[in-house]
């Protein structure tokens, strides 16, 4: 197989980070929208998108900040939230080519995203990470552009409409959700004793005391873990639906 050039290898990730970038700008539209609706302002916004790189994490965090919630809990939230990135940069750290500077492995992990891994796993032989900068390069002004598009429209859009507009959110976790759901008895499992803890959290007394953030720690360990203990998946095993 030809050796493709770091310039090849960067417009294919680009050309493959554009569909990923139109996805991006729809979602970090409607967290532009509800950060600025929660009292930041358009720049400070448009700054953690460009920083974080994370729609889940990101919507947590504006909870957490909006609640004033301490850093504590920010923290805990985010390496709950964010993990699955680590176990995605080691991955696609060993699909790398060899002998690369370690700053190449730091930038290809900083850009990582569920998208990015996606596309990343998926190329045939060792992995150029100039092909993930090219990804990044589309997907990371994708995802900023639409926060601050989204911030900007917050301001001047009648409340209805925006409040209308950040429904998006939650159509996004469905499709995110019914497929493997569908597919999957464990996946659909564990979606509904999340969404059965989280009612209860949300109604019991005493317990609808506890802020956002923490509820989604401790949902998140509760129901994970049960699953992982109840519907464990072996090596090379494939659960069937």
């Amino acid at each position: 197989m030809e050796q493709k050039t770091n310039k090849q290898q960067f417009i294919r990730g680009l050309h493959d980070g554009v569909p990923i970038a139109l996805g991006y700008f729809a979602v970090s539209f409607t967290f532009g929208m509800m950060a600025v609706s929660g009292g930041m302002s358009v720049w400070q916004a448009t700054l953690i998108s460009l920083t974080n790189l994370t729609s889940a994490g990101q919507f947590a965090g504006l909870d957490i900040m909006i609640a004033c919630g301490s850093l504590w809990e920010m923290a805990l939230t985010q390496l709950i939230i964010n993990l699955r990135y680590s176990l995605m940069s080691f991955s696609v750290s060993q699909k790398l080519e060899r002998n690369l500077a370690p700053w190449h492995r730091y930038a290809v992990a900083f850009g990582m995203t569920d998208e990015i891994f996606g596309v990343s796993i998926s190329q045939p032989g060792r992995l150029n990470p100039f092909y993930n900068y090219g990804a990044m390069s589309a997907a990371i002004p994708g995802w900023t552009l639409g926060t601050l598009v989204g911030a900007m429209a917050g301001n001047i859009m009648p409340g209805f409409m925006a409040s209308a507009l950040s429904v998006a959110i939650y159509g996004m976790f469905l499709a995110l959700i019914i497929p493997p759901a569908k597919k999957h008895r464990a996946v659909c499992k564990v979606v509904i004793g999340a969404m059965a803890m989280s009612s209860l959290f949300a109604y019991m007394p005493l317990l609808n005391r506890v802020s956002s953030g923490f509820v989604i720690i401790i949902t998140t360990l509760a129901v994970a873990g049960a699953a992982a203990y109840f519907c464990p998946v072996g090596d090379g095993e494939e659960e069937k639906p």
